[in-house]
């Protein structure tokens, strides 16, 4: 507890901006940003959300958006930095869902590159079900590459590829799952060459929770958490963190996993 509260000094806590509504107009369509601003989404795009409209919704959205972008811009500064929030995959340009409004990731790479516009960056999408709204928006992007390990049957259904992909079965444990993560990931940073890694680190692979149908123990997450950050580190790649899905059947299980995401990527 000690060399915890000790590391805690080193960290800085911001309250999160709002992203503008032009930042998120460089990735979603004006129209599909006007609904979700002034509440016209239809019942039918709501219930593709999971999420009925409300104005906190919204304040809600912008400002987990704003936290990626300035969680990017810090990670640039500083080798790492962490949305306590985020990694909202499923939204595409035109629609939300999945519990997804903005496409946070990708709104935060374009963000990045009004000033640096050939930014290179990896997205490293750990969270059990495929980002297909995040392949989807960076399909004609030559500079982003989109690297994800998804539960084969699990959400969604009608998947988009993304540039490299494993697949698990229902059930799949620590030793299948970290395996696959050692193996692909140094492909992944090979070939894409990043300037920056943006990491959904899902609790959702865990054993105990209600959507993900893998069997990853607590300890598992947090080696893979470690294998993703030690990976980064020695190749010099910045990491931008995020902390996707997350639906255990105890509340106090995803909150674990969480806090052992961010003390794994506050340790040297």
């Amino acid at each position: 507890m000690r060399e915890r509260a000790a590391r805690l000094a080193d960290v800085a806590v911001a309250d999160a901006r709002a992203a503008t509504w032009e930042e998120l107009g460089r990735v979603h369509s004006a129209a599909y940003v006007e609904r979700v601003r002034g509440g016209g989404l239809s019942r039918r795009e709501q219930l593709a959300l999971g999420l009925p409209w409300s104005e906190a919704l919204v304040v809600r959205s912008t400002r987990s958006t704003g936290a990626t972008i300035q969680a990017a811009e810090a990670a640039l500064e500083d080798g790492v930095a962490v949305n306590l929030g985020g990694g909202t995959h499923h939204a595409f340009a035109d629609s939300g869902r999945g519990f997804c409004v903005f496409n946070d990731v990708v709104v935060a790479l374009r963000a990045l590159r009004v000033a640096r516009p050939r930014l290179r960056a990896l997205v490293v999408d750990l969270d059990v079900h495929q980002g297909d709204g995040t392949h989807a928006l960076l399909m004609e992007d030559t500079d982003a590459f989109a690297f994800s390990v998804n539960g084969f049957r699990n959400y969604p259904f009608r998947r988009v590829p993304g540039d490299l992909e494993l697949d698990l079965a229902d059930g799949t444990g620590d030793d299948a799952y970290l395996d696959g993560v050692a193996r692909l990931l140094p492909q992944a940073l090979a070939r894409s060459r990043p300037d920056l890694c943006f990491y959904l680190a899902g609790a959702d692979p865990y054993e105990g929770d209600r959507l993900g149908r893998l069997a990853l123990s607590k300890a598992g997450l947090a080696a893979r958490d470690a294998l993703v950050r030690d990976s980064l580190h020695r190749a010099g790649v910045p990491a931008c963190v995020t902390l996707a899905g997350g639906y255990a059947e105890r509340i106090e299980d995803t909150v674990e996993i969480n806090l052992a995401t961010v003390w794994t990527f506050a340790s040297p």
